[in-house]
């Protein structure tokens, strides 16, 4: 455990929060993808996960995976040209292009998922029952964090 978070000054332990558990949570993804890299890039991974939740606008991928739009444009062909992705114009306005996840690209991403979680089950399997418990904890926390996130994002991106 962290220095700060066993002092009872919570103002310490949100700070070491705020300044470590982003980068802890890209290490980790990029670790647990280390073996999906023969078949997936890390950013394929990615912008697959993204179209789980529905179409999206190129721009709009962009935008979420931080990437300029022609590198995604790029990447969404790639995709597209091994069956994972396919781009729709929208009925009402035809200009709009959204893309979509094929049934291969949703079968891609469970065995991308499937991968990861292997990995990281065979870690898990090693730790203490502690541990597992504090990051069984850890992972409500964490996922209430980020509905609390995604719930805020228009009235944060406004502020700005």
């Amino acid at each position: 455990m962290n220095p700060s978070l066993a002092r009872p000054d919570r103002a310490a332990g949100v700070e070491y929060i705020a300044t470590h558990l982003p980068w802890h949570i890209a290490l980790l993804t990029r670790l647990l993808s280390k073996e999906l890299r023969e078949r997936y890039s890390y950013p394929e991974a990615r912008l697959l996960s993204s179209l789980r939740s529905g179409p999206q606008r190129i721009t709009d991928l962009a935008e979420l995976e931080g990437l300029a739009q022609p590198t995604t444009t790029l990447l969404v062909k790639r995709l597209e040209e091994q069956g994972l992705v396919r781009r729709e114009r929208q009925t009402h306005d035809q200009r709009v292009v959204l893309v979509c996840l094929t049934d291969a690209g949703e079968s891609a991403l469970d065995d991308i998922r499937t991968i990861a979680a292997a990995r990281l089950r065979r870690r898990l399997d090693a730790m203490s029952d502690h541990q597992v418990k504090a990051l069984g904890a850890a992972t409500d926390a964490l996922a209430e964090l980020i509905a609390t996130l995604q719930a805020n994002a228009p009235r944060d991106e406004a502020r700005q």
